[in-house]
């Protein structure tokens, strides 16, 4: 008798030092994948767009110089556009 109230003090002992699990809550930094929200790049009416074979050379040189400053700067807008999303 003197033995089992022995292993039923142990056994009770034993589960006294248990206590509940904690949960515990992790954050987790996980990369998401993002649409591109770059402006929309206009396509500029080209200067030399209008010339016509009468117009006079100094004309159309005019003109295909407005064109080139025109499209470099179209260029820049289309580059700093496609950066905008990376």
């Amino acid at each position: 008798m003197r033995m089992l109230l022995i292993l039923c003090a142990l056994a009770l002992a034993g589960c006294g030092g248990r206590t509940e699990p904690q949960v515990q809550y992790v954050r987790v930094e996980v990369p998401v994948q993002v649409p591109c929200r770059a402006p929309q790049v206009d396509v500029p009416a080209w200067a030399a767009a209008g010339l016509r074979k009468s117009d006079s050379l100094e004309v159309k040189v005019r003109a295909l110089l407005a064109e080139r400053r025109q499209r470099i700067g179209y260029e820049q807008e289309l580059a700093a556009a496609s950066t905008a999303c990376r």
